[in-house]
């Protein structure tokens, strides 16, 4: 009994596995939004295959959720070549960059997720490179040290970040290729939830998928979540397509409001208007009263939160505009004379 209820999961896990893997694009005639960086990076990769050389280092960057990952996976398809995918926490010393950069063949590309968190001593490996591709490693201690030069096939190194700020000068310098990744439209988040409804088999109307997009925070990776949970519901109401009703019906139970913002949106403009007036309050005590640590903050629920309007940042702190205080049903305080 054991056994067989252990194949039966493996058999659900490697479902689930092969949705989400079929839910990315794999060229940028699928891949939906994000115009004018698939315009450009088009050219750019028709230009290198052109030269026969590799493609310059490219920098993406913008909120998480937009596709980034997808993104570097295309240009690896669109130029032929092998991908090898790391993230920044997981390299902890030069050794281990060493050894990721050794696996590349010439033309492969490394993708580096969360490049903004490498440690700075194998950042400045990173350095050489990309800049020359060599690396110089230090064997032995003290005065038995020594360098050894290290040769690497060309290549190309795709990072991504949420926060292109964080990275240093001399690393951002060296990405020759800097994309910025926008949030998306309704409609452009509408036609994705209908190709993933479509991969997917589930039936969604225009409305349903309207609805599902207007509550997506312009966010492909949370359209998808949140179709396959609303499809949940829809299962066990016993309806056969996912329409405005029933779109609306779930994503009200999930307490994702009509803009979009869940229960931590809602919390951090409720704190700041009810606790310190609206600002202007700082981050450490914003991520303090809410629980949640400050790059999540930062990178996740802030840049909606400024981009629809609800808050703004100052030199003093986080302010919560009067739209902000509208959604939250607070009447705004007047200014005193």
């Amino acid at each position: 009994m054991d056994d067989d209820f252990v194949t039966d999961q493996n058999i659900i896990d490697d479902d689930e596995q092969r949705s989400e893997f079929t839910l990315r694009p794999s060229s940028f005639d699928q891949y939906l939004g994000q115009d004018k960086v698939k315009k450009e990076l088009d050219i750019f990769i028709q230009a290198a295959k052109q030269r026969e050389q590799t493609l310059d280092h490219t920098l993406l960057y913008g909120p998480p959720g937009l596709g980034k990952t997808t993104l570097a996976m295309i240009i690896a398809n669109e130029m032929g070549v092998d991908i090898h995918t790391t993230t920044g926490p997981s390299i902890e010393k030069s050794g281990d960059l060493v050894a990721v950069l050794d696996e590349l063949n010439p033309g492969d590309i490394l993708f580096i997720d969360e490049i903004h968190r490498m440690p700075k001593n194998v950042e400045e490996v990173l350095y050489s490179a990309m800049e020359d591709f060599y690396i110089d490693i230090i064997v032995g201690q003290g005065s038995e040290s020594r360098s050894l030069h290290h040769e690497l096939a060309p290549y190309t190194l795709i990072g991504a970040t949420t926060t292109a700020g964080k990275l240093s000068a001399p690393l951002r310098d060296r990405f020759g290729i800097v994309e910025h990744m926008e949030y998306y439209s309704e409609k452009e988040l509408a036609s994705i939830v209908k190709r993933s409804s479509n991969v997917l088999d589930i039936a969604v109307d225009e409305d349903g998928a309207h609805e599902l997009a207007r509550r997506s925070r312009g966010t492909p990776r949370i359209a998808n979540r949140l179709l396959k949970r609303v499809r949940d519901f829809a299962q066990v109401a016993d309806q056969s397509m996912i329409d405005y009703k029933i779109a609306k019906s779930a994503l009200d139970q999930l307490q994702v409001d009509e803009a979009g913002l869940d229960q931590v949106d809602r919390r951090i403009l409720s704190m700041m208007i009810e606790i310190y007036n609206g600002g202007p309050v700082g981050i450490k005590v914003i991520a303090a009263n809410i629980g949640e640590d400050q790059e999540t903050i930062e990178s996740v629920y802030e840049p909606y939160l400024m981009q629809q309007g609800f808050l703004k940042r100052t030199a003093r702190g986080r302010v919560v505009t009067p739209k902000g205080y509208q959604h939250m049903g607070f009447p705004y305080p007047k200014e005193e004379n």
